[in-house]
């Protein structure tokens, strides 16, 4: 398991960009498949965007294609979702997901190490 803490999130109008970051404590991070959850009040965790630990592969959320980018810096403990033409829907809290040499899974069972989250809030 690895330590990580979320960050980026806040309160920003629709038509706006945000990006969360994860910072993870392992120094090997970059073996760690990773996931972007959200879950809006009321509503179940869902997969977001998910990328595996050689970045070879990622998965989107229809609702989000097009709009959010999961990247990582191969060179640093952080993954990023970059999270472009925001809309009210998208109003949840984040948390990141990892998992050693993890694939881009969606299912959030899959993942053992969790963030505490971070909150967007997209007004209309």
């Amino acid at each position: 398991q690895v330590q990580l803490v979320e960050s980026g999130g806040g309160f920003v109008q629709a038509g706006g960009s945000l990006r969360l970051s994860c910072a993870a404590s392992a120094r090997t991070f970059n073996t760690f498949g990773v996931g972007w959850f959200r879950q809006a009040p009321g509503k179940e965790r869902e997969a977001v965007a998910t990328i595996s630990w050689n970045g070879g592969s990622t998965y989107y959320a229809n609702s989000v294609k097009g709009r959010f980018t999961i990247s990582r810096e191969r060179a640093k403990t952080t993954t990023y979702l970059q999270m472009n033409s925001l809309k009210p829907d998208d109003t949840a809290v984040y948390f990141c997901a990892a998992k050693l040499l993890g694939t881009a899974a969606q299912d959030m069972d899959y993942y053992d190490s969790w963030g505490q989250g971070t909150q967007v809030t997209v007004s209309s």
